[in-house]
């Protein structure tokens, strides 16, 4: 028998019901935070993506000018533009006589360089177009056409970054993103490169020295110019044709630009100067061509400290055949050109696969067909970069958008709430004959033996006639018995199996004697004249619930604050607006106070969604009630005192209303009072109490990003000053409801922590209600510190 005992106390009670919902409510919804989060993070993802295309993450503005050259080789300051490397030497090499090699810089641009295109294509021209990786990707159809068209390319990095001040990894990671994304638009790797900034070999300094070693030996063919046509200075037509020619009909690497800036100018001179030079006797080709051209004549163009092997020097023989062995030095290293279709990653591209689909072309010799992971990579890089530019800019205008929403309803806030406050707060104002009459009193409780003593001993208080309905719904912590000890008069206990807070609320209605209820929350605390200032709108008969001014209790820790910031700028201030909308959208559980009667037509509170208390105004609202707010009417309540409850208190409430607002939609198309709420007060709920607050951390993520890598000083000054017009609306705010400023000092922690969090709730609450979540009402811990008023904030 004993045994049998000791078995069976150590045998675990069978769950209940509703703990197991709640399990599997828990168990429902870590799916969906882990979904909230990789949402933010690939936004955070994407704005980065962006931010790195414009240069404005990770950018490198420096530009080295008037440094030493005493360490670079003679032979390569007074060589030819064409810098290559063979067998761990470094050439160069000249465009050969009568010979215009144009290049362009910095492209591809959507307005430039297609038109330069046409040009080029209507005098039978190639050239060779040294690409910025950030606009390839931007702007893949056009390299594409680009190279179909015949045209050379090669690589300008990634982000127009002064290569001699980057470290290897970035030199490396610079070359590689922009193949990625040549690869991705074209289907194609180079081995030409220009560095930004560079110009004439003879400019080459001590610094850049190292840099152009490192590229020969990763097999990459350096491009200088000859001839700078200055083009971006804008000096006219005519200066831009003559400072591109050049003298002694010489061959030259020309430049010009299609992109970085306004060139209408560069457009007008080119046919010009193409027309020019052919008038001349010049030929035009590319850099390749320039180079299977000098190989065929035998080296006569060749620069440098060897002369013996023109197609070893110039990796390109006569008939255009790359010699990929001695262009590469004959090794392979980590970080060299990737996607070569006849040779592993890291060797250097072998002609005869340069362009897809196309013969064996001399004009783009430098050109290898991207495979495999590269080609890949690459695709993928562009469709990234696709997403993030429709993405950041439809974004930025979206919230541009709601940024002005939200100013203009701070605006509309201010405007009547002031008129709110003036219309009921005149001498001659009253809503009619006082009213005297009992009023019945429901108390809902579960589990609130820390708080029940508190609250039925305020109601004992009231200066107006009341009787109180204790409603236990199913307490296990001897709530009932508490309630019972009291002795206080006119107080009615009654017990329920554990059904919900909607049921406890209509088992009040049903047992109350008057016809006006007023229902609050059994951890909250009324003033002795709260129910005479609660139930006086009811003098009125149109009116059929009167929403009281709840007010945070427990304001003295951070947490606290917060929500008493919260309590008073946006619940009650937003309330006052509702009034004068003839739309208030939920009346508070704390305090609230209804005819018996318009319940009852209502169907009573229903179970239907989380948020029983908005469900019930709006249902008011569609039966033809007028919902008021009484600002003078008081509760004390105790907001959550911890993050967790906090969480799950206010995921409750924005889910419930998401679930009334969507039980209630057909009032968009009614007509008259439920017209009037479902075209005027749903769809202020909707933009600012959901759409709002979940665009709102874009708004916060532009503006940290904004502050890191645009510009801080700007940044910092817009978030200021939307926090000014926050803390003005506060102000009037906590001016209006009789509070102490000294709260506000927390309003700018608020906004970069507490808010934070109230957006990521909402997020979580919108994911749920998509996904086709369900949740059940849920206890929160109380301490029963919030007692009698007195004092207490005013």
């Amino acid at each position: 028998m004993t045994r049998n005992t000791s078995a069976r106390r150590r045998r675990r009670a069978a769950p209940s019901r509703f703990e197991r919902a709640g399990r599997q409510a828990a168990a429902l919804q870590r799916p969906r935070v882990v979904l909230a989060l990789v949402l933010v993070l690939g936004l955070v993802s994407v704005m980065l993506l962006d931010g790195y295309l414009r240069a404005e993450v990770l950018g490198d503005h420096r530009v080295r000018t008037d440094a030493a050259y005493d360490k670079v080789p003679q032979r390569i300051l007074d060589g030819g533009p064409i810098l290559t490397s063979a067998n761990g030497s470094m050439r160069t090499q000249s465009v050969p006589k009568k010979t215009i090699v144009l290049t362009f810089d910095d492209g591809p641009d959507a307005t430039y360089t297609e038109k330069v295109l046409k040009i080029l294509a209507d005098n039978d021209v190639h050239g060779t177009f040294f690409l910025v990786g950030s606009m390839i990707a931007r702007h893949p159809g056009i390299v594409k056409d680009m190279v179909g068209q015949g045209n050379e390319v090669g690589l300008h990095t990634f982000t127009h970054v002064d290569l001699s001040y980057q470290s290897d990894a970035r030199v490396k990671r610079e070359l590689t993103q922009t193949q990625l994304a040549l690869a991705g638009a074209a289907g194609i790797t180079t081995k030409l490169v220009r560095a930004p900034y560079s110009s004439e070999a003879s400019a080459i300094d001590n610094y850049s020295w190292p840099v152009y070693k490192k590229l020969g030996a990763m097999g990459y063919t350096s491009v200088f110019v000859d001839t700078d046509s200055d083009d971006w200075k804008k000096p006219g037509v005519s200066k831009i044709v003559q400072w591109a020619t050049p003298k002694k009909n010489k061959g030259a690497s020309v430049l010009f630009h299609d992109a970085g800036g306004n060139r209408d100018q560069t457009l007008k001179a080119l046919p010009k100067y193409i027309k020019k030079m052919k008038a001349k006797g010049y030929t035009f080709t590319t850099v390749s061509g320039a180079m299977a051209k000098s190989a065929a004549r035998g080296g006569s163009a060749q620069n440098g400290s060897a002369q013996d092997s023109s197609a070893q020097d110039n990796g390109v023989q006569a008939g255009g055949t790359q010699d990929a062995g001695a262009q590469g030095g004959g090794a392979q290293r980590s970080g060299q050109i990737p996607g070569s279709a006849a040779a592993p990653q890291g060797t250097p591209p072998s002609s005869g696969t340069n362009v897809p689909g196309r013969a064996r072309n001399v004009d783009q010799a430098a050109h290898s067909k991207a495979t495999g992971t590269t080609l890949y990579e690459g695709k993928a890089l562009i469709a990234a970069v696709a997403i993030a530019e429709w993405t950041v800019p439809t974004l930025a205008v979206f919230l541009a958008v709601v940024g002005v929403a939200v100013m203009a309803r701070f605006a509309m806030m201010l405007v009547l709430a002031r008129r709110h406050y003036r219309q009921r707060n005149k001498r001659r104002f009253s809503w009619g004959p006082p009213v005297t009459r009992p009023v019945s009193v429901i108390v809902p409780a579960y589990n609130e033996k820390e708080c029940i003593a508190n609250t039925l001993n305020s109601l004992a208080q009231s200066t107006h006639p009341i009787e109180i309905i204790v409603v236990d719904d199913g307490s296990t912590d001897g709530t009932k018995e508490i309630a019972e000890s009291l002795g206080l008069p006119n107080v009615r206990v009654i017990h329920q199996e554990n059904a919900g807070k909607p049921a406890a609320l209509n088992n009040g209605v049903r047992n109350a004697s008057y016809d006006i209820v007023v229902m609050m929350d059994g951890d909250t605390v009324f003033e002795p004249d709260t129910v005479r200032q609660l139930v006086q709108p009811f003098a009125a008969s149109e009116i059929g619930a009167v929403a009281g001014n709840a007010k945070v209790g427990n304001r003295n820790t951070v947490i606290g604050a917060w929500q008493h910031i919260e309590y008073v700028m946006g619940f009650n201030l937003d309330r006052r607006m509702y009034d004068l909308l003839r739309c208030m959208p939920t009346i508070p559980g704390a305090i609230g106070a209804f005819r018996r009667q318009a319940v009852l037509e209502v169907g009573g509170m229903s179970e239907d969604t989380l948020a029983e208390d908005t469900d019930i105004t709006v249902a008011m609202h569609r039966a033809g009630w007028r919902v008021v707010y009484q600002e003078h009417a008081r509760a004390w309540t105790e907001a959550p005192a911890s993050l967790k409850q906090l969480w799950s208190q206010r995921y409750r409430w924005s889910y419930g209303t998401m679930q009334a607002l969507w039980k209630h939609r057909k009032s968009l198309v009614d007509k008259g009072p439920s017209g009037h709420f479902g075209r005027v007060g749903m769809p202020l709920v909707v933009l600012f109490q959901i759409v709002t607050p979940v665009f709102a951390p874009l708004i916060d993520l532009f503006t940290v990003y904004s502050m890191i890598f645009v510009d801080f000083k700007a940044s910092l000054l817009a978030w200021l000053a939307v926090l000014g017009i926050q803390l003005v609306c506060a102000a009037y705010a906590f001016r209006l409801d009789g509070e102490r400023y000294r709260y506000l000092w927390m309003l700018p922690l608020q906004q970069i922590a507490y808010r934070q969090m109230m957006y990521l709730v909402l997020i979580h609450s919108s994911i749920t209600a998509l996904t086709g979540g369900r949740l059940r009402w849920q206890k929160l811990k109380r301490t029963g510190e919030v007692g009698t008023p007195t004092g207490v904030g005013r």
